[in-house]
């Protein structure tokens, strides 16, 4: 076990660019962090790395920079189905740069012989940069200005299109999606205090994901990795958005799922965020210890995949079989909350100008996320063939559809929409269509694509077509013709006669 996991002294090594064994440093290493990993050095790196690991093209950005993924071990990668498949991938936003070096850094040192035993175990591919338009520019969204990370259930963007299509083809076990979070925002600078901890990590929220897989990656993942953080000198905490205290509550990460976290995690797979502590300048401050720190989580996920392997696949195993063939007839949460339970957050903070580590108790933190609206996933839901942006978005999501169902077997119904109400989520306001079923009377079947709710992405489905759905397709401004200056939805509900 001692032979896996990095001890400080290698980790220091990597901070001051020491060579090991004729690998190349990263780009960023070689300029002693004075500078960032920019794209063209990136792709000189993974040319002199594909000696050691596989290095594939998964698709293109915006500006058509090539999206690169690198694949451990070289030459065997996702032929043994025994093994646990890990994805790991950074800089969705490109103004979140230590993400990219850490994988980078991560590239370099996994690519040593001492990491062969690791691979017994483990496929593992790394993508450095999703967003290599916006990492050029140091800026948080891609060419088309758009938030990669608010676009994993409308696909409208070729980095994500390119992530997933990716996924689809190797199914992973286990994901990590690397950022930073900024804890110098103008509220916090008046508060006086500001978020301090070097790596924050977490874990899936939304209502609809097993319980299973929740408490395993709450109550045995986290700790584990954030024991391996801090047993480097790093600080680390649970990645908790929000605030300042007496300004805003504070929460665990979003339960949507239009994020890379929750998007994987919605597929029976364990899936995981981890967030450095961006530099005040957003871009190279101290980026050294960014890199080097976040890193460090990412080591510390691969000992916990490398130990848990055996019982992480089996609960992949388990997740995704429900998932697969037991949706249809489920509660699906379609609307949700975050709440407290009484807990009081112990807060760990630094105080701005006086640079000393405070605890603030935090008294409206909320923990919970609480459903407030189910609905029971029907059989299946029928698309109009006639609608080009939602076939679009079927082929791009790589949906199962059937040819034909019998209609006797059946009945379908379409939501007629009676009006508007605003809800809160996470801080926003919404509105949502009020509801209610009616037969659908006579249609043509030919005329729909038939799409069954019991396949992998099954919860996605229901979680996005269902109108009154909270974070559903009609929620996002090129869907919004669904519910808008209409009477009657347009997407019909198929369900098993009883």
């Amino acid at each position: 076990m001692k032979h896996f996991f990095t001890t400080a002294c290698l980790l220091f090594a990597l901070a001051t660019g020491a060579r090991a064994q004729s690998l190349p440093a990263t780009p960023a290493q070689s300029e002693g962090f004075k500078t960032i990993s920019e794209y063209g050095e990136i792709v000189a790196f993974l040319n002199e790395i594909s000696a050691f690991a596989d290095v594939r093209v998964i698709g293109s950005s915006v500006q058509q920079r090539n999206i690169y993924a690198v694949e451990f071990p070289k030459g065997s990668f996702g032929k043994d189905t025994g093994k646990l498949k890990v994805l790991i991938f950074a800089q969705q936003h490109g103004n979140e740069q230590s993400g990219k070096e850490a994988v980078l850094l991560l590239i370099s040192e996994l690519s040593k012989p001492g990491y062969r035993h690791l691979f017994e175990q483990i496929d593992l591919a790394v993508i450095p940069q999703i967003n290599p338009d916006g990492g050029e520019l140091n800026q948080r969204r891609n060419a088309k200005s758009t938030d990669l990370n608010r676009n994993h259930l409308i696909l409208t963007e070729p980095e994500t299109q390119s992530l997933h299509a990716y996924f689809d083809r190797n199914h992973f076990d286990m994901t990590v999606d690397v950022h930073e979070y900024s804890p110098f925002g103008d509220s916090w600078m008046k508060y006086g205090y500001r978020k301090n901890a070097q790596v924050t990590f977490g874990a899936l929220t939304n209502y609809n994901i097993g319980g299973n897989i929740r408490g395993f990656e709450k109550k045995t993942a986290l700790p584990f990795v954030m024991k391996e953080v801090a047993s480097k000198g790093y600080t680390t905490f649970e990645y908790c958005p929000g605030g300042p205290p007496g300004v805003d509550y504070i929460r665990f990460s979003t339960f949507d799922i239009n994020d890379g976290r929750q998007s994987f995690g919605s597929q029976g797979v364990l899936s995981f965020i981890q967030e450095g502590m961006n530099g005040e300048d957003m871009f190279t401050d101290n980026l050294e210890i960014r890199a080097t720190s976040q890193l460090s989580g990412l080591m510390g996920f691969l000992r916990f995949a490398k130990e848990n392997s055996v019982e992480i696949r089996e609960l992949v195993r388990q997740e995704r079989a429900l998932i697969s063939s037991k949706t249809e007839g489920s509660e699906v949460c379609i609307q949700a909350v975050h709440k407290s339970d009484g807990t009081i957050l112990p807060l760990p903070l630094v105080n701005i100008r006086t640079l000393k580590d405070t605890t603030v108790n935090v008294s409206d933190f909320r923990p919970v996320v609480h459903c407030l609206k189910n609905v029971e996933a029907p059989f299946a839901y029928l698309i109009p063939k006639g609608d080009k942006m939602l076939v679009q978005w079927i082929e791009t999501m790589n949906f199962e559809t059937l040819s034909k169902i019998k209609k006797g077997k059946f009945n379908f119904s379409t939501k007629q929409i009676t009006g508007f109400y605003s809800v809160d989520f996470e801080d926003d306001t919404i509105q949502l269509p009020q509801t209610v079923a009616r037969p659908s009377g006579k249609f043509n079947l030919k005329e729909y694509i038939i799409l069954p709710v019991n396949q992998l992405k099954g919860r996605i489905m229901v979680q996005a077509l269902e109108p009154e759905s909270m974070i559903s397709l009609a929620t996002y401004p090129q869907f919004t013709y669904l519910t808008e200056n209409r009477s009657i939805y347009p997407i019909l509900t198929v369900s098993r006669k009883k």
